[in-house]
């Protein structure tokens, strides 16, 4: 038989097996110099008697058998029963006492096995069937074959130095590449070791005001110090993302908001700020590019005052109308900080963006980021290079803004037949737009549009708190996101749309 087994529920009160290889089956045994040997016995013994105290088998207090009893059953030396004894008291397993014999420890408590109740696969979250929220792409449409022989082209002719600690400002490769294309596509006007790459627009809102949190608290060499570029107040829009606000607030920096009107932001209400945010390609919400003698004016405070221009340009690749309005950042590289990312254009998936610096920020930035790169992925950025270099950044984009004009013309066709009453603004450029709506229904409509499965924004939660006076009327609004919605799915989210919107006075 291929096992010995050894029954002494005679002498300790409990029906216990010891299950230990046979001498003869050198397969079977646990010890390094095969079964025969003292060293696999002990160690077999070891294992069957920590299992039966284990698995409750013999119970706390529980009387072992002497040395030699279990010896004989066992056939095996006493020593090897000697010796194992003495490992199980060391570890706790097992107490021996003079005149009391070895038992089981009372804290030797056995594992307790829950009552096995058939597992139920958790809920899922259900999410709404038609998303029109503001800020993410078409993610049926990333350009996954492209992607994927851009990220094998970069992989196969990566030096080997990729492989190791990153550069702070970002691959070269990366670096030279944005130089290129964002002076053609934005009229950028910089040079490879003014951007330092970073995983997108709020990673360099942290990196500007200090809220970098790549450095771990043992001051790993990945990270940053912590320390603030700039400082507040910094002017922002009227409206704008909330999320960008509470990141600055949690950098104790106080936003002061600008009014807006149809020409963007007032930016003549500019004071004693020492910096100013805005989306002049497409003023974000609310919709329209700053005007061409604000974007003079925001250049000549910024001189007189010694301040800054952060420039978001969150969606300026997509305008429909006319051509692109070109970066407030050309008309002055040293007082304009460019910011951008890949998040509406490719994915948010992709986390991977810049900033053109003016060149007395850049080194106060890289000691903000740290040592090494601690955020982006090097070998996207090599893709991302590629990507671009290769001609199909340009295709995909070139593609998006069809299928997204496509889907704005859908909307506002929707709109006209079914909804006549309701103005649409903002549509000019961008991945949205606002729906004004009539007087005190902005809540209702939100409300009814989450009835009917609908996830949107109402406009008033891009509103700035503090933001007392703005030459835009206040009106209630939602804004609906065109993008996020796949091809098949637009023409129901439409629908649905519709039907949540308030009725016109004729109803």
């Amino acid at each position: 038989m291929p096992e010995s087994w050894v029954n002494f529920a005679e002498r300790i009160g409990a029906d216990l097996h010891l299950d230990l290889p046979e001498p003869s089956d050198p397969s079977r045994s646990p010890g390094s110099s095969g079964s025969s040997g003292s060293g696999g016995r002990r160690a077999a013994l070891i294992r069957a008697l920590r299992e039966a105290v284990r698995s409750g088998r013999l119970a706390p207090g529980t009387r072992l058998p002497p040395y030699r009893s279990l010896a004989a059953d066992l056939g095996v030396a006493r020593n090897t029963v000697a010796d194992a004894y003495a490992e199980l008291v060391a570890e706790g397993w097992l107490t021996a006492r003079q005149g009391s014999g070895t038992r089981v420890a009372e804290r030797a408590q056995p594992l307790r096995r829950a009552e096995r109740v058939p597992r139920k696969a958790p809920p899922r979250a259900r999410g709404p069937r038609h998303d029109l929220r503001q800020g993410t792409p078409d993610a049926s449409a990333f350009p996954r074959a492209a992607w994927l022989a851009s990220y094998r082209r970069a992989l196969q002719q990566a030096p080997n130095e990729v492989f190791g600690p990153g550069d702070p400002a970002g691959r070269v490769e990366l670096r030279e590449a944005l130089t290129e294309y964002l002076a053609r596509a934005r009229g950028v006007r910089t040079e490879p070791g003014r951007i330092v790459i970073c995983s997108g627009f709020a990673h360099a809102l942290r990196l500007l005001f200090g809220q970098d949190r790549s450095q771990d608290k043992g001051g790993n060499k990945g990270g940053g110090g912590g320390g603030s570029v700039l400082r507040g107040p910094l002017a922002v829009e009227a409206y704008g993302l909330g999320f960008h606000r509470e990141l600055l607030a949690a950098a104790g920096v106080r936003t002061v908001p600008l009014p807006l009107d149809e020409d963007g932001a007032r930016v003549d209400r500019l004071g004693r700020e020492r910096a100013v945010l805005l989306t002049p390609a497409h003023q974000f919400p609310t919709g329209g590019p700053l005007h061409p003698e604000r974007r003079a004016a925001v250049i000549d405070w910024a001189r007189a005052r010694g301040g800054v221009v952060l420039e978001d340009d969150y969606d300026g690749k997509f305008r429909y109308d006319r051509k692109p309005v070109g970066a407030v950042q050309g008309l002055d590289p040293e007082r304009v900080i460019f910011i951008g990312s890949v998040s509406k254009s490719l994915s948010p998936a992709v986390r991977l963006g810049w900033m053109v610096l003016p060149e007395r920020y850049v080194d106060d930035v890289l000691a903000a980021k740290g040592e090494r790169e601690a955020w982006a992925s090097v070998l996207d950025q090599l893709s991302l290079a590629d990507f671009i270099v290769s001609g199909a950044y340009d295709r995909h984009v070139r593609r998006m803004r069809q299928r997204y004009r496509s889907r704005r013309d859908r909307l506002v066709t929707a709109l006209a037949t079914h909804a006549p009453h309701i103005e649409v603004t903002g549509v000019a450029a961008g991945l949205h737009a606002v729906l004004r709506l009539p007087p005190g229904t902005e809540r209702s409509t939100v409300k009814a549009a989450t009835w009917q499965g609908i996830a949107l924004d109402g406009l008033a939660e891009f509103r700035h708190p503090d933001a007392v006076e703005t030459a835009i009327p206040v009106r209630d609004g939602i804004v609906v996101g065109y993008a996020t919605p796949s091809e098949h799915a637009y023409g129901a989210a439409l629908e649905a749309l519709c039907g949540a919107l308030p009725p016109g006075e004729d109803h």
